[in-house]
């Protein structure tokens, strides 16, 4: 078989340009769609009554930050266009709100907001008093509001608050609650001259399509019932423009437009008495009602209406901005790709330029999504922090689309590379061949000898270097067995030496046969196809090849578990990465059924012993130099899986590292035009981007543990996050794994079974990757600890002892999840018999909330991952044993 080398076609400008735009105009579309306006009922008559809190965008009450008299006369000005009446929380707190309302010919239905405060509770019925006397246009009172649904005091201590008030002043009193309140209090009724009711439909998860009817009418048409001839006002009637979903219930503006203004109409025709809740949003509540608090109003805390009583409403009317900055940030990207990769088929050119679209659509809602709420200082600083990981997602998705892409859609490999058959008389390079051993078993290394020895070829030698092994019995059997095997075998042990695995094999290029052109290196664990050399070494006829690779195959795994799992794991790799890094010249080389130049290999530096990751640096040293590697997908050797998932990990673990010492010791190269082709930069900086997605994954795990800890503990700072930010996340975590299960069943040669225990030992090794990355970052140096391919063990092992570290993240984990599920204070309820009040709120009657579990559950996976593999590598030692 000779190789293949292909060049790209010519490329498409016009093809190209066709399919970037029309993805671009489908992405228009499609916001367009989504943006449709709706028709709403018109109402063009005057608001029955609006809820007023005076507070401005940065103000808060709770922290004595108050409007000034000016902002409370923009306000009543504003209201008084659209109501000739209003309703306040307080008679302390801003006490000219009555006075100035006066001004615009507003009628004050005023309040006194009473708690557990005794001393605060009399201040305020005493300026509630003074302030009714005073101003003429304070035509109603309330007397505590919620006071008995907060179970701020009892049922007689409020009405003990009413009867004072009723006698002193000569406007109609009452309090405000809930519905129920007033059905639990029947009494309550008769200490006041009308009832309050507060309904509001979002908070008992009603949808908004049946809020009006069910939340609203029938609740009143209820209490009509239970109070006969008792005036009913309906104190809060409203629906959120924003925040968080409860099961349907799902706040927007169109949602509180057609609510209101539906609610409206209903009320005029009815003759019912209400107040809108509430004429503006107030972000202060947002930490004490959670996010939904802050957006009730029917203007925004900046003082604009959120939408008009008549004509059509957009949830979101600058979506034609968004939808073009997307479009025009897409274009370019969905242009150059087109016209490079027109070799494509035609789906995978549309499946990756319409990823490339959804990439900017995504940037672009990430970027204006957090404008539309009101985020405090500690959530912008947050955001700040998370959106470079942001981009690192999206990054990352694209990275893996376009290898799902190239090695789906294809229609050939440009760089092809088979066995070579030898022509007659054809000269054969001398090869030495290297296998540098640490404290490995012998009969292992022995069995590898002797595959060496049966190898197909005249010209070579091997030699083998045992660095640092201290036990005699076990570097000794492989001296003898050199000996026995003839002067083509040459042992060495070296005790002590530096450098570890590339120091040994420096030492072995010191020693190699003068007549040698090519150096080959293998594992100590492998055993070798005989027609190895003969079949490969012909490549190195062609003076720009300066390695050919044979992927890493494994032997003895059918009948062991955890064998079974690993092997298929790493043949993932070989059988996918390796073919589309070879596209561009940009394989990794390994350390096994490698062969290098020997000329090239001396030339520019031998074995790096500054990386424990001594091959892949060479390969891309000797690409920097300007010469070819040859991938090769023929299995031509196979040795062994770590022993267990110890090994499994520290080996993982070391590539890691390894990949961190290298990108950081050859940045430059990576990141500066030179030698290396555009084609290897892209894939050196991007290839180790799935292995910081673990690194990523690990400081999200923290993070959500971290919030979750504060959402239970500090609610009024801790909130839940947006589902809009959620989906993306979850919808990143599917997509990554669609396209690694398509991929396996497309490449690699295993069943459903394999692939789903291939996939649970890839996700196991994240915290082990993750370590290796922010520790490589972090050190310069590392050690280079020998992958075990077998154990002897005196005594069954714990196998949970391998994943002490995901083992403990697990079970944070799952405590979180139980914390938000609101497990803990059920049970301490149930335990201490004491009831929760009806109407308190759990994090999980939040849409977010349930989302937000399912993050949780998500995150989980990897470390759940990791105990599974652990325990079938502990049973499959416990069967091998």
């Amino acid at each position: 078989m000779t190789p293949i080398v292909r060049t790209s076609p010519p490329t498409s400008f016009w093809r190209a340009l066709s399919l970037a735009v029309l993805v671009a105009l489908a992405n228009i579309a499609l916001w367009t769609a989504v943006n449709q306006p709706k028709q709403v009922p018109d109402w063009d008559g005057k608001i029955g009554g609006f809820a007023y809190s005076p507070y401005q965008r940065f103000q808060n009450p709770l922290k004595l930050i108050f409007p000034t008299s000016d902002e409370i006369d923009a306000d009543l000005k504003l209201l008084a266009t659209r109501s000739e009446r209003i309703r306040t929380y307080s008679s302390l707190e801003n006490p000219a709100i009555p006075a100035i309302a006066k001004k615009y010919g507003l009628k004050v239905l005023a309040g006194t907001y009473l708690d557990h405060r005794i001393q605060r509770n009399e201040d305020e019925i005493a300026a509630l008093i003074d302030s009714t006397r005073r101003n003429d246009n304070i035509d109603r009172v309330m007397v505590g509001n919620e006071t008995l649904l907060r179970g701020d005091m009892s049922i007689d201590a409020l009405i003990g608050y009413i009867d004072r008030v009723r006698a002193q002043v000569k406007v109609p009193v009452s309090t405000a609650e809930p519905y129920w309140v007033w059905m639990k209090y029947p009494q309550l009724a008769k200490h006041v001259d009308f009832i309050t009711i507060h309904l509001l439909p979002y908070w008992e998860k009603i949808p908004r399509k049946d809020a009006v009817g069910i939340g609203v009418l029938k609740r009143y048409s209820e209490m009509q019932s239970a109070f006969p001839g008792m005036h009913i006002l309906i104190g809060e009637v409203g629906w959120p423009s924003a925040g968080d979903r409860i099961s349907v219930a799902t706040p927007s503006v169109e949602d509180e437009a057609q609510f209101i203004r539906q609610w409206v109409k209903e009320a005029a025709s009815r003759k019912i008495d209400y107040y809108l809740m509430e004429a503006f949003d107030q972000p202060w509540k947002e930490g004490i009602e959670g996010r939904v608090g802050a957006y009730w109003g029917t203007y925004g805390a900046d003082r604009q209406q959120k939408f008009g009583f008549t004509g059509t409403v957009v949830e979101d009317p600058s979506w034609p901005l968004k939808a073009a900055v997307a479009c025009l940030l897409a274009l370019l990207p969905m242009f150059f790709f087109a016209r490079h990769f027109i070799r494509f088929r035609w789906p995978g050119l549309l499946f990756f330029c319409i990823l490339i679209q959804i990439s900017a659509s995504l940037l672009v809602w990430s970027v204006t999504l957090p404008l539309a709420f009101y985020l405090g200082p500690f959530d912008w600083t947050m955001l700040v922090v998370l959106f470079p990981a942001q981009l690192a997602i999206i990054l990352i998705l694209l990275i893996n689309g376009f290898e799902f892409t190239e090695v789906l859609w294809r229609k050939y490999w440009l760089r092809g590379f088979g066995l070579l058959t030898p022509e007659a008389g054809e000269v054969q390079p001398f090869v030495s061949i290297h296998l540098a051993s640490c404290n490995e078993p012998p009969e292992m290394v022995i069995l590898t000898l002797d595959s060496l020895a049966a190898l197909d070829y005249e010209n070579y030698e091997v030699l083998v270097i045992d660095n640092n092994t201290k036990n005699e019995d076990v570097w000794k059997p492989v001296e003898e067995h050199c000996a026995k095997l003839g002067a083509r075998f040459r042992f060495f042990h070296l005790n002590p030496w530096p450098g570890f695995k590339a120091g040994a094999l420096n030492f072995g290029l010191k020693e190699t046969d003068a007549r040698a052109e090519v150096v080959a290196v293998i594992d100590a664990d492998y055993a070798v196809r005989a027609d190895w050399l003969r079949a490969l070494t012909g490549y190195f006829h062609d003076p720009k090849v300066a390695v050919v690779q044979c992927p890493q195959a494994h032997r003895d795994w059918e009948h062991n578990a955890f064998r079974r799992m690993t092997n298929w794991e790493y043949d993932g790799f070989f059988r996918i990465g390796m073919h589309h890094r070879n596209e561009r010249n940009a394989i990794i080389q390994h350390g096994t059924m490698t062969m290098v130049r020997r000329d090239l290999l001396q030339n520019t530096g031998e074995w790096s012993e500054w990386t424990i990751c001594e091959d892949a640096e060479l390969g891309l040293r000797l690409m920097h130099a300007g010469y070819d590697l040859v991938y090769v997908d023929e299995v031509m050797g196979r040795g062994l899986t770590p022993a267990d998932f110890t090994a499994y990990k520290s080996q993982r673990y070391r590539w890691a590292f390894g990949a961190m010492q290298i990108l950081k010791g050859r940045w430059g190269w990576m990141t500066r035009k030179g030698p290396l082709t555009g084609g290897q930069r892209f894939h050196f900086l991007t290839g180790w981007f799935s292995w910081f997605a673990d690194a990523l994954h690990l400081a999200f795990t923290l993070l959500a543990l971290t919030w979750t800890a504060g959402m239970l503990a500090l609610p009024e700072y801790f909130t839940l996050p947006l589902d809009l930010f959620i989906y993306p996340i979850l919808g990143f975590f599917v997509f990554k794994a669609v396209i690694g299960i398509v991929l396996y069943r497309v490449r690699v040669p295993c069943s459903w079974k394999d692939t789903l225990m291939a996939s649970i030992a890839s996700m196991g090794l994240s915290h082990a990757i993750a370590r290796g990355i922010y520790l490589g970052l972090w050190k310069k140096k590392g050690e280079f600890v020998r992958t075990a391919k077998s154990r002897r063990l005196s005594k069954r092992p714990n196998p949970l002892a391998a994943v002490q570290e995901e083992l403990l993240m697990f079970i944070a984990i799952i405590l979180a999840i139980l914390g938000v599920l609101g497990l803990p204070g059920a049970l301490n309820s149930w335990l201490s018999g004491v009831h929760e009040l009806p109407g308190t709120r759990h994090l999980t009657d939040y849409s977010e909330g349930k989302l937000w579990v399912a993050i949780l559950a998500a995150q989980a996976i990897p470390y759940l991952s990791a105990l599974i593999g652990a325990t079938v590598a502990g049973r499959a030692g416990e069967k091998s044993g």
